[in-house]
């Protein structure tokens, strides 16, 4: 629920000094984290976005890859189900968007669960947070730049008659050399982000208004190829198998969290955060679960196995000409582009946020005074996303960028509690309803999509935590700028 009024939090006794073992439990308060707003090395941010630009940089950063991409790898795991497993993800995602919406009008910053954790949790939870959302946002910017290429050379064939040749629209893993579209459009939004944030906000706007009517499209044509019979069988491989599609297609729920990087970019962050992150996961589920309805009964299921671009092909199927799957195909390369641009927005204002705390180097938080931006974060973090999905195959990044996110989703449903403990009587622009219900039913959904993804994918994950742990120690603990307020 919204509460009247947008007044700053109550002030907070500064951090004791910690010593051993207490200093990894040591908290940055809340209005410290406030008063920080935009402040950066050599210039600051510029508060310039609205609560439209803000819900469209959600939509942006959720819509793309998950439905035009994904859904042909999840429909051979749970069969006509996969509307099922849309929801069950959609739940996910409505829990935990719940807490984020609390704690985005609570403390409206830039640093996003990272810094909702360092404020409640300590230092080292904040720290693992943080290294999640690099997982989260930069391999998914690397995951969606992959998805991209596919539908590139859809248009391409549909167009020009031509495509890219497999060595240099694949990944080494899947028989290519470098996969050369992903690069490129990585590059390209790097140019855009560095123009400034309401810049590159306004062409995610039109980015968004053409994906929105792409998938609509598509419901229309779709509808018309329609067969009830594709559902006679609707759950083929039981709940195991929606189970693990659920968890694979949480990554088509990931980016709408996206506004709350945005919190010191934001005209009005107390008011409009909240309302942009609700209303985009509601338009964004709709959407899917339409998209999802008609494609299994446009198409049986069995035959979405190794069809990554698999909207397309539906609508040629259906219409009996290659101009609909064109047309489709140039709304995807456009609206995945979208998908690029704002999640590697979100990563650059995460890593600001850290740099700031002194916990990763002081270069991810210089600001250019002219663009308002980290100009040397953003090309520093588009040349490895680049780089990352020029390499690797999407199946792996999906699996990977999944368990990321889930775990800082868990940690932020953990933090709405903590600091309604600690912080009772802090002002809050929007509550989680129904007390501490929803965030232990968030950390919970999140914990049971955790636990759907297979072995490697664990193993990937304790593989980055380990690293990123060893690079806190070995950095982040001692430079931290609350360790060395303390000397």
């Amino acid at each position: 629920m919204l509460d009247q009024g947008t007044a700053p939090p109550a002030t907070e006794p500064s951090a004791p000094k910690a010593s051993g073992l207490s200093a990894l439990t040591r908290r940055k308060p809340v209005d410290v984290l406030v008063a920080e707003g935009g402040q950066g090395e050599g210039g600051s941010l510029r508060r310039s976005l609205s609560m439209w630009q803000l819900t469209m940089i959600s939509i942006g950063a959720t819509l793309g890859t998950g439905i035009f991409v994904v859904l042909g790898d999840a429909v051979p795991q749970a069969g006509p189900a996969v509307t099922l497993a849309f929801v069950i993800a959609g739940l996910t995602a409505l829990f935990s968007a719940l807490s984020y919406a609390e704690l985005a009008g609570s403390i409206p910053v830039a640093g996003s669960s990272y810094s909702y954790a360092y404020a409640t949790m300590g230092e080292l939870v904040a720290w693992v947070c943080g290294w999640c959302l690099v997982l989260e946002y930069g391999v998914s910017v690397a995951a969606v730049a992959v998805g991209w290429g596919e539908y590139l050379n859809e248009l391409l064939n549909g167009t020009i008659g031509v495509t890219i040749p497999g060595a240099l629209s694949s990944a080494p893993g899947e028989g290519g050399i470098i996969n050369l579209p992903g690069l490129i459009v990585v590059l390209l939004a790097m140019v855009f982000l560095l123009g400034g944030a309401r810049e590159s906000a306004r062409v995610n706007t039109i980015m968004v208004v053409v994906k929105i009517a792409a998938l609509v499209l598509f419901c229309a044509i779709g509808f018309m190829g329609f067969k009830s019979g594709n559902y006679s069988d609707f759950m083929p491989l039981g709940m195991a198998g929606v189970s693990a599609a659920g968890a694979s297609l949480f990554f088509s729920y990931i980016g709408f969290d996206a506004a709350s990087t945005a919190g010191e970019e934001a005209k009005n962050p107390q008011r409009d955060l909240p309302r942009a992150i609700m209303l985009s996961l509601i338009i964004v589920t709709a959407l899917y679960v339409l998209v999802a309805g008609v494609a299994v009964g446009a198409r049986n299921w069995k035959d979405f196995e190794g069809s990554e671009a698999s909207l397309a092909g539906i609508m040629n199927d259906v219409s009996g000409h290659a101009f609909w799957g064109t047309l489709l195909a140039a709304g995807a390369v456009i609206s995945i582009a979208s998908v690029v641009l704002t999640v590697l927005y979100g990563q650059t204002r995460v890593l600001f946020a850290m740099s700031r705390d002194g916990l990763v180097p002081k270069v991810f938080g210089k600001v250019d005074r002219k663009t308002g931006t980290p100009r040397v974060n953003t090309v520093i973090v588009s040349v490895f996303c680049g780089l990352l999905a020029s390499v690797i195959p999407l199946g792996k990044l999906v699996d990977a960028t999944s368990i990321g996110t889930l775990f800082a989703f868990a940690l932020v449903n953990i933090a709405v509690i903590v600091l309604r403990r600690t912080r009772p009587d802090m002002p809050r622009t929007f509550r989680v309803p129904l007390g501490w219900l929803f965030p232990v039913l968030g950390f919970l959904f999140c914990a049971y999509n955790m636990f759907s993804l297979d072995a490697i994918t664990w193993i990937v994950f304790g593989v980055w935590m380990a690293v990123g742990l060893v690079f806190y120690f070995l950095y982040g603990m001692r430079r931290s700028r609350l360790a060395t307020a303390e000397k």
